[in-house]
């Protein structure tokens, strides 16, 4: 189990005594914060917080005992894996509770990730997609020295939706 400590986060492998927050918060963080409708059926992908940990590790982020961060990561070869390639450590669905945003949470949760790739000889970079909306994200991902791919943008086609995901990567 990895466990971390940066400024006042505590990063954590998730129990399942967290799933509830972490549907809770990520809901949250995707619908309140303008990102997905309540009725996108992406929002019920969110909510499946006990399959998404059956398929990959769930960290979360905790202030003061509190859960108000959450990442999953995955390897390349992984079934949770949509972007990665071999030697890339992949994550999806990074959130923080609303009423935690703009605390540094996020960057501690990304850090944890980069530091956790680099301890791994066998992993390279570390890769992401994100919603277009997501402009903040992408301005963190950015400082943290991921550079934007737009050949390896992720496409969603199913019928009566296409979306485009902006792809992110850095190198450890």
């Amino acid at each position: 189990m990895s466990t971390t400590t940066q400024g006042t986060a505590l990063v954590r492998e998730t129990h399942p005594g967290d799933y509830s927050r972490i549907e809770e918060l990520t809901v949250s963080s995707y619908v309140d914060g303008g990102h997905l409708g309540p009725e996108d059926s992406y929002v019920h992908h969110l909510t499946e917080v006990a399959e998404r940990a059956q398929l990959a590790r769930i960290l979360v982020a905790e202030v003061d005992g509190v859960v108000v961060g959450s990442v999953t990561v995955t390897d390349y070869h992984q079934p949770f894996a949509e972007v990665s390639r071999p030697g890339e450590m992949e994550f999806r669905m990074l959130a923080v509770a609303p009423e935690y945003q703009g605390r540094g949470i996020a960057r501690t949760l990304v850090r944890h990730i980069v530091a956790e790739a680099t301890a791994r000889p066998e992993i390279r970079a570390v890769s992401l997609c994100s919603l277009t909306s997501m402009t903040a994200a992408h301005a963190l991902y950015e400082s943290e020295g991921f550079v934007r791919d737009p050949d390896r943008d992720f496409v969603l086609q199913v019928p009566n939706k296409h979306s485009t995901f902006p792809f992110f990567i850095r190198e450890v």
